[in-house]
């Protein structure tokens, strides 16, 4: 019979999927000509690694993932922690490789996890699957004989059946149901996030690889877990996954159109956005101008902090400070 997803397309779903498209048209159309590109590839695949490994306990900051990727040794980090970071850069550069491959194979997933959870897993071996029970918090997924033929299931929907559906959809489906088996002993959080990936890339997607939608479920840990368990819970529909999906995919794109700004203003190639600061971008899109002590009590920082976040943004000429020196605010200076 095969692998069948069960959803229902909700108004929800529905309009978050056309505000999706409808961003990533936005993004691209701006993005055809720009010199920058590379930077905020390289800008994104870090911020991509930082959180699918902090995900699963990674300590290392987004400047620590940083250094790494720029060969830098990051300090006060342990081994594992490091291998890990590398093992997932590594990763991404091999879905990005292939990411025009159109049939993929219980091979390619192997190369992958190979690749993703070498020298770091716990129990059992990378690149193959799993020979154990395992279990995830309070769920059990399939016993060890059901893996291969689960994951042969999956693949044939994945090669051919969900080629008919937006890739938005697709790729949520793949993520989840890859969960719920947990064909590997270990490593299956990272390798499950990179394959989502690697859907919305094959699609056409993104095709640029400049959407680093894992910072949307590293935000909200408890939310993602919770989305994943509430299948479950639901029968194994997957409609209010979707939406949860849809939802993240939408606020990551803005957060995309913002850097895509950010690298077109004034001296881009000083210009990395931190998540403040993109914080702070987001406030005043939603709000309008704001006093200095709005801003700092809304990023729950010091005012020494607002200032230091700001400063780049107006040197850049992406933030404007409006109204006399007692009554100043800042705003979005206007393109």
């Amino acid at each position: 019979m095969g692998y069948e997803p069960r959803f229902t397309i909700t108004p929800r779903l529905l309009s978050q999927v056309e505000a999706v498209a409808a961003l990533r048209e936005r993004i691209l159309g701006a993005a055809v000509k720009l010199s920058w590109i590379p930077a905020l590839q390289k800008d994104t695949r870090t911020r991509n690694v930082h959180a699918s490994t902090a995900i699963e306990g990674n300590p290392l900051t987004l400047e620590q993932v940083r250094a790494l990727e720029e060969g830098r040794e990051p300090a006060a980090s342990d081994p594992r922690s490091r291998r890990e970071v590398v093992n997932y850069f590594a990763g991404l550069r091999f879905v990005e490789k292939n990411a025009t491959k159109k049939h993929l194979r219980h091979e390619d997933l192997f190369e992958l996890h190979r690749i993703l959870a070498g020298e770091v897993m716990d129990q059992g071996e990378a690149g193959r699957y799993r020979t154990i029970a395992v279990r995830v918090g309070r769920f059990v997924p399939p016993a060890p004989g059901e893996v291969s033929g689960l994951m042969f299931e999956l693949l044939e929907w994945w090669n051919q059946r969900s080629t008919g559906m937006s890739p938005v959809l697709s790729s949520a489906i793949l993520h989840y149901r890859f969960e719920a088996i947990h064909p590997f002993a270990d490593g299956n959080g990272r390798t499950g996030r990179a394959l989502a990936l690697w859907e919305l890339y094959r699609r056409g997607f993104d095709t640029h690889h400049i959407f680093s939608v894992d910072e949307y479920y590293w935000e909200n840990r408890p939310r993602y877990y919770a989305a994943l368990e509430e299948v479950r819970h639901a029968g194994k529909d997957l409609t209010g996954w979707l939406e949860y999906c849809t939802e993240g995919l939408c606020q990551t794109l803005e957060r995309v159109w913002l850097r895509v700004q950010s690298y077109n203003f004034r001296s881009p190639e000083k210009l990395v956005l931190r998540p403040k600061q993109e914080r702070l971008l987001e406030l005043l899109r939603d709000h309008g101008a704001m006093s200095p002590s709005e801003l700092w009590a809304a990023l729950g920082i010091s005012k020494q902090g607002t200032l230091d976040l700001l400063r780049p943004l107006i040197a850049a000429g992406m933030v404007e400070k409006v109204g006399t020196r007692k009554t100043g605010r800042y705003a979005l200076r206007a393109r």
